[in-house]
C-alpha cells in the first residue's frame, strides 16, 4: 500500500469520525470486541479463506488501528494519532533489527532472536518479571503456551499430568499443560491446532445435518 493510500485511508477515517454520529460515541474501550473479531476473522482468512478473503480482512483490521488512533488524537490528556502510531513502530523495528539497520550479524532465525530479545529487554527494562506484558485476554491455550515459554525461562516447570481419566477438573487442567507442553516441545502451535481440529468438525457437522447429497 502506497504512502497515498494509508494516507487516504487515515484521512477517511477522521471524516468518519468527525461526521457519522454512532463513530463520534465509540470510545476504545467500545472497540475492544470489534477488535477481537476481526483478529479473529484475519486468522479465518490466513487458515481456510482465499487471498481476497485475507486483503479484505486485513483491511478491516486496519480500519480497527486507525479508528483506535482517531479516538485517541482527541484525548485532551495525552493526544497522539496514526502518524505517532506509526513512527514508534518504526522505531522500534529498526531497534530490533540490529542485523538489518546496523552492524550486528544473524545468519539463522536463532541469532535474529537473540538480537531481538536483547532489545526487547532493553526497552523493558522497567519490567519485575518475565510475565510483565503477557495478557490474560489471550484465549486458554495460547496463553497456556505462552506462559509456559515464560516459566522455562526462569526454571519453573510446568505441571504434568498422565492424559488418561482425569478425576477432577483440576486434574484435567494438569492434563491440558501436559499437551500444551508437548506441543511447545515439538515447536507446534497448541491454540491453532485445536482450531484446525474443531474446524474439521464443524465441517463433518454441517455435512452430516446436509444428509446424503
Amino acid at each position: 500500500m502506497s504512502d497515498d493510500a494509508l494516507r487516504e485511508a487515515a484521512n477517511t477515517m477522521r471524516a468518519v469520525r468527525e461526521r457519522c454520529a454512532w463513530t463520534r460515541s465509540i470510545d476504545h474501550r467500545d472497540l475492544v470486541p470489534y477488535l477481537v473479531e476481526e483478529s479473529a476473522e484475519v486468522i479465518d482468512a490466513v487458515e481456510s479463506g482465499t487471498r481476497a478473503d485475507l486483503r479484505e480482512e486485513l483491511g478491516d483490521l486496519l480500519w480497527q488501528v486507525l479508528f483506535h488512533a482517531e479516538i485517541a488524537a482527541g484525548d485532551a490528556d495525552d493526544p497522539f494519532d496514526i502518524d505517532d502510531v506509526a513512527r514508534g513502530l518504526t522505531e522500534k523495528m529498526v531497534r530490533r533489527h540490529p542485523h538489518v539497520f546496523a552492524d550486528a550479524v544473524a545468519t539463522t532465525p536463532e541469532e535474529v532472536l537473540v538480537h531481538w530479545n536483547a532489545a526487547k529487554a532493553a526497552e523493558k527494562s522497567a519490567r519485575t518479571s518475565v510475565l510483565d506484558g503477557v495478557s490474560d485476554h489471550m484465549p486458554a491455550l495460547a496463553l497456556a503456551q505462552k506462559v509456559m515459554g515464560k516459566a522455562a525461562q526462569v526454571g519453573v516447570c510446568a505441571p504434568t499430568h498422565h492424559l488418561a481419566d482425569p478425576a477432577t477438573e483440576a486434574e484435567l487442567g494438569d492434563a491440558l499443560l501436559t499437551l500444551v507442553q508437548l506441543a511447545r516441545s515439538r515447536g507446534w502451535d497448541a491454540e491453532r491446532a485445536l482450531r484446525e481440529r474443531v474446524r474439521d468438525l464443524r465441517a463433518e457437522v454441517r455435512e452430516t445435518e446436509a444428509g446424503p447429497s
